[in-house]
């Protein structure tokens, strides 16, 4: 019997397995074995992802880790991100809104000539002439989360590029992508506000100056870059520390999304399901308080894993 080592603190035997399931994104390459009643016998999360697989091989990344996780020459494997990319593996495409979730597994695409069964899972486009828009990746968590979006929900799904969804009845009627996060990353490394946040401490949601940044930032959105500047002009004249300024800006582009995003409902005040893991959780959920929202957590690392479970139960059933 193989016995695997797990990278994330999962170790059991791999001769039960029944699939692998991989979540392959820009920068992250995330792999599970999964067991003949959906548990998890190996794990291992790794930085191979599709800018560093598109010169290492697809085919060389993922053999290596299902060789050190043990697992079985044909063990079939399903994959959602950026591997469906159209400089990714195979270009997997995508499946035009609206378009229910249930109808995702239909489009997954083979990996031609590979030596065992590899099947990529479509994103989502958006093809309004006035809001064009992709995800890849966040519709299988979306697939894996459907139990929990009943009714008429907005999804909140934070990351380096946001999504915000409007899901009916199983079906993504329309989304919206926010890149709070990139520009987050590049206004405090390569703006003027590098300088106001330099040496700053970690921080949470709970922090009195990102609640705050977060009220005004919905209060008044018109004012976005006015309000990003007094990151800077409220250290040099009120003596803000590097730590209150990185949280301001960071609860003012939150903020900022926030007050875009809401407008994909109709009303206002409905329940948002923030599917999220990690800090980012935490901040999103007090700045959503903070916004007089509510909010139910959906674990996206379980989303994930369910949206991918839900396809290899589709495409190989018992």
């Amino acid at each position: 019997m193989t016995t695997t080592t797990s990278d994330a603190g999962v170790a059991r035997s791999a001769a039960g397995a029944r699939y692998a399931a991989v979540d392959w994104g820009t920068s992250s390459f995330r792999i599970w074995l999964i067991g003949d009643t959906g548990e998890i016998l190996s794990e291992r999360r790794s930085a191979e992802g599709m800018t560093t697989a598109a010169q290492t091989g697809f085919s060389t990344v993922l053999e290596a880790h299902l060789d050190a996780m043990g697992a079985d020459a044909t063990l079939p494997v399903v994959i959602c991100g950026m591997a469906g990319a159209r400089q990714g593996w195979v270009e997997a495409g995508y499946l035009d809104t609206p378009a229910a979730l249930s109808e995702i597994v239909r489009h997954a695409v083979a990996v031609p000539d590979a030596a065992r069964d590899i099947r990529i899972l479509p994103g989502l486009a958006q093809r309004d002439a006035a809001m064009p828009d992709v995800m890849r990746g966040e519709e299988t968590q979306l697939l894996g989360s459907v139990g929990a979006l009943s009714g008429t929900r907005l999804v909140c799904m934070p990351g380096t590029h946001s999504k915000w969804v409007r899901v009916a009845d199983g079906k993504v009627e329309r989304f919206s992508t926010f890149m709070s996060g990139e520009l987050f990353d590049v206004v405090s490394r390569h703006s003027i506000l590098s300088h106001a946040v330099a040496d700053a401490q970690a921080f949470d949601g709970a922090h009195p100056a990102f609640v705050a940044a977060v009220a005004e930032a919905m209060a008044h959105p018109g004012m976005a870059t006015n309000l990003l500047f007094t990151v800077r002009s409220g250290q040099l004249l009120h003596g803000h520390g590097a730590t209150d300024a990185k949280t301001r800006l960071s609860g003012l582009m939150i903020g900022l999304e926030i007050a875009g995003a809401t407008t994909l409902t109709d009303d206002a005040k409905a329940p948002i399901s923030l599917v999220a893991s990690g800090p980012l959780a935490g901040l999103y959920a007090q700045a959503l308080a903070a916004a007089g929202l509510t909010s139910a957590r959906i674990d996206a690392d379980e989303a994930v894993r369910g949206g991918l479970a839900a396809a290899a139960r589709a495409l190989w059933p018992a």
